[in-house]
């Protein structure tokens, strides 16, 4: 199930607001972290993401795709998982369109923080292993063919470039059969 996550950057002269990283301990119910500010290595400041059902797989414009969302809505765990955390995702779609509610949840980490020290920044889409069930599977999964070897549920960027799972992936490729 893909999901989009958009993130704010807060403007160059708010940026000496945050010196760090700033993350939240982690809530087990959801693979998601939540909102975090990140100080990346030129010095902007990202706030975010949220986390929002895409409507395509690549729908960064927020267009839908229609095949995609066809997959999504006729798959039943999408079904189990949306009655599941209903008011979870209202909260993210109303944070989407309220900028101000949004900046009250980006303020219970950074109080300082004002309207007009953030600006739209980007976002991406992550795939999303849910299980028939409705459950969010919160680690990555392997399956294989005989020549073939699928990261499924890669769950950061981090994970992606992850030596373990190299070293996993690398395992498993040189098992396959010739």
């Amino acid at each position: 199930v893909p999901f989009r996550g958009s993130y704010l950057r807060l403007r160059p002269e708010a940026s000496d607001l945050v010196r760090g990283n700033l993350y939240p301990v982690p809530d087990p119910r959801f693979p998601f972290l939540g909102v975090h500010f990140t100080r990346r290595i030129d010095g902007e400041v990202w706030a975010g993401p949220n986390a929002l059902l895409a409507l395509g797989r690549e729908a960064y414009d927020r267009r839908p795709v229609a095949a995609d969302l066809r997959d999504v809505v006729t798959y039943g765990g999408f079904w189990r998982l949306a009655a599941r955390h209903a008011g979870t995702g209202v909260r993210e779609v109303v944070e989407e369109r309220v900028r101000r509610r949004y900046l009250r949840r980006l303020q219970a980490y950074l109080p300082a923080l004002r309207a007009e020290d953030l600006e739209a920044g980007p976002s991406g889409i992550r795939a999303q292993l849910v299980d028939r069930r409705g459950a969010l599977v919160d680690d990555f999964v392997t399956t294989r063919s005989a020549r073939t070897i699928h990261l499924l549920n890669a769950p950061s960027p981090a994970a992606t470039a992850s030596l373990a799972i190299g070293r996993l992936l690398a395992t498993e490729a040189l098992s396959l059969s010739p």
